[in-house]
């Protein structure tokens, strides 16, 4: 909406501008004016014309991970797009895995980075929806900056108007940073939807907000142990 009202200002700017330029044309052809000056008059006034009937710019669309489809922006309710209410914090852990290890609680929709001294990082993550949990321990493969997103052909299947493929950046699924999980189709990553997290929402991966899974990105190894627990 921001973005519209910033077109609608301009626009406007810019017809009284070219007001200002017609009248001031006009004014100076009653004393003396040549066909030059008509034809910018006119010139000016077709733009006018044109600027007035212009179209409104087509609205933004979003992935939304809870329906697997796109729709505009606008459709998600206000009060719904805030960010996660969940903090990151150190904790008191007690656990056989070495620190470095990624330890995701699917149903307490938690993960924990094992730390020395009997302490974890904690974050709240987004998980899988019913259908797509799972758990078991994988390494990690690879990690990445502003990850592009390749959507698998079977949600492709299940959402036909998905992209075959889409440029890392802001308002890509994937977030801010990926973890890429041994040689599945699962990703840790960041999310351009931080009001998700908490929820079960996603087709498997376990999303965190980009300011978290950037902190974890930062913590993590490649090679790193990834114990996923239902």
């Amino acid at each position: 909406m921001a973005g519209s009202l910033l077109a609608r200002n301009s626009l406007s700017t810019i017809r009284n501008w070219l007001r200002i330029r017609v009248d001031y044309v006009k004014r100076r052809s009653l004393k003396k004016i040549s066909k030059t000056k008509v034809v910018v008059a006119a010139l000016l006034s077709a733009i006018l014309s044109l600027s007035l009937a212009a179209p409104a710019t087509a609205a933004k669309r979003v992935y939304d991970p809870a329906t697997d489809t796109w729709s505009e922006a606008g459709a998600v309710k206000p009060g719904s797009r805030r960010g996660s209410a969940i903090a990151k914090q150190i904790v008191d852990y007690d656990t056989k895995f070495k620190p470095g290890t990624i330890v995701v609680e699917t149903s307490e929709r938690r993960l924990y980075l094992v730390l020395d001294d009997g302490k974890a990082m904690k974050y709240g993550i987004g998980v899988g929806r019913d259908g797509f949990r799972w758990s078991g321990q994988h390494r990690i493969t690879r990690v990445a900056e502003w990850p592009g997103w390749t959507p698998p052909a079977a949600m492709r299947k299940r959402v036909p108007d998905l992209p075959a493929y889409m440029p890392g950046g802001p308002d890509n699924p994937l977030g801010a940073r990926a973890l890429y999980i041994g040689s599945t189709l699962y990703r840790i990553h960041g999310t351009s939807e931080p009001w998700t997290i908490g929820q079960a929402v996603s087709s498997g991966c376990i999303r965190l907000t980009n300011e978290d899974v950037t902190d974890l990105y930062e913590r993590v190894r490649v090679g790193a142990l990834v114990v996923v627990h239902q």
